[in-house]
């Protein structure tokens, strides 16, 4: 019963304290505001301020929603368009970076130290090896331009391999990998020759080398050049990668990598050297 009674009580303290300052706020406007009336202003303006920031925190939610719901779709079309533009400035920093790149190539082909009085015709590749069985590049230059079966093609690291075959604009590179090509090689240092055989993997094998001839591991392998030859003398192909001779051998096992990076070219140069027997 004490708290029935009480409730009336409170809503009629709760309606009186509205009144008051309703009033207060009507003699402040009025009269400026001054005095007394300004120290009872402040006090029901303290009074009040937990309930007012209830009522705020109370429907600050309500008015976040609103405020997404009509911002929503503003907000997407800003993300669209943001979007749009930055795949746009990937294209741009893709086709930058590949332009760079081929810039540097074409400055690696232009200065050729092993193959400065070599005719030769650069070429674009443009398509990649059509299967397992063989390893080879299609290249956009043939018979039209001077490029014919047999030719060696090199990049600025060193060789790639030779023409296989040439129709009038495309020709095919039979890369130094392949299972079924073989280089005629010299090592650097110790001047002992061999041939570099295509592996599976990307590598190389010297063989026909001598037990007895010193190889180091990291040596370069260039072209031999001997007489007749495919190709020309000096062109780098490999470094040795490992050396290893297995007991009652006679030859050391002898793994190469090759200098350029075969599965990775836009730019080749396609040399114009005779070839034994007139070319194809």
């Amino acid at each position: 019963m004490a708290l029935s009674r009480s409730a009336p009580r409170r809503r009629s303290v709760l309606v009186l304290l509205v009144l008051t300052s309703l009033t207060l706020i009507t003699v402040d406007v009025r009269g400026g505001g001054g005095g007394p009336l300004r120290t009872l202003k402040d006090a029901s303006a303290d009074l009040f301020a937990p309930a007012q920031e209830a009522v705020d925190d109370a429907l600050a939610p309500v008015a976040d929603w609103f405020d997404g719901v009509f911002s929503a779709g503003d907000l997407r079309a800003e993300n669209r368009r943001l979007r749009r533009r930055l795949d746009a400035l990937e294209g741009r920093a893709a086709r930058s970076r590949a332009a760079l790149a081929e810039n540097r190539q074409l400055r690696a082909l232009a200065r050729l130290p092993f193959l400065e009085d070599v005719p030769a015709v650069v070429a674009e590749v443009v398509a990649g090896a059509p299967g397992n069985f063989e390893s080879t590049l299609v290249v956009n230059k043939g018979r039209a331009d001077g490029v014919v079966p047999g030719m060696p093609v090199v990049t600025g690291a060193g060789l790639v391999g030779r023409i296989s075959d040439a129709s009038r604009r495309r020709a095919t590179v039979l890369l130094i990998t392949d299972r079924t090509s073989g280089v005629a090689v010299r090592l650097v240092r110790s001047g002992g020759t061999g041939v570099a055989q295509g592996r599976p993997g990307g590598r190389l094998r010297l063989e026909f080398v001598t037990a007895e001839t010193p190889v180091r591991h990291g040596e370069l392998v260039v072209t031999a050049g001997l007489q007749n030859s495919a190709f020309p003398a000096g062109i780098p192909v490999a470094r040795v990668a490992s050396v290893r001779r297995l007991p009652g051998e006679l030859t050391k096992t002898i793994e190469l990598t090759p200098t350029a990076e075969v599965g990775r070219l836009a730019l080749v140069k396609v040399l114009q050297w005779p070839q034994p027997g007139g070319g194809g």
